[in-house]
């Protein structure tokens, strides 16, 4: 690796925030088990999207998903909404799946809308957007999937020797 590209990746670190410090399992396990309305900013209509796919599953899973995307009527069999405050019901959790550039914009109407919980998706990284969240009252979740952490925290992923420790072909 050449010192200019070594320098770059130390000034890259430096500058990024601590992701760890918004992937706290207190806080996810919390968010699961006491949220039930999550809206979905930048909810796909597209079955071979990421966003289609968390909220087919959590849909599946008892959460009642709220689709936040202007350009769409329905998703999912769900009205969508152009905006969180747009929104006519209580809303848990904001689960986004959108540029971190688009986020702290978000983060405003999340703390507007009086939602619990910021949830940015994987690579959905922003420092800014998550320090209006929090000054609001918000817990933040960042770099995260919602889909993955519910299956691992509801055991979900069990049968595929997956967060139990043991890597077996065995059962029992």
């Amino acid at each position: 690796m050449s010192a200019d590209n070594l320098n770059g990746k130390k000034a890259q670190q430096a500058t990024a925030p601590n992701i760890a410090s918004y992937q706290n399992p207190q806080v996810i396990r919390r968010t699961l088990l006491g949220s039930r309305t999550v809206a979905i900013v930048g909810l796909s209509p597209n079955p071979l999207r990421a966003s289609y796919f968390v909220g087919y599953y959590l849909q599946r899973h008892g959460y009642h998903i709220v689709p936040v995307n202007p350009k769409e009527q329905e998703i999912l069999g769900e009205k969508c909404y152009p905006s969180l405050s747009a929104i006519p019901i209580p809303v848990d959790v904001v689960d986004v799946f959108r540029r971190p550039d688009a986020v702290p914009a978000i983060a405003e109407e999340a703390v507007k809308i009086g939602a619990k919980t910021l949830w940015l998706q994987f690579e959905v990284i922003s420092p800014e957007g998550a320090a209006i969240a929090q000054a609001g009252g918000l817990d933040v979740v960042m770099d995260r999937c919602m889909k993955v952490e519910h299956a691992r925290y509801m055991g979900r992923m069990r049968w595929y020797g997956l967060n139990t420790g043991v890597i077996s072909s065995r059962r029992g």
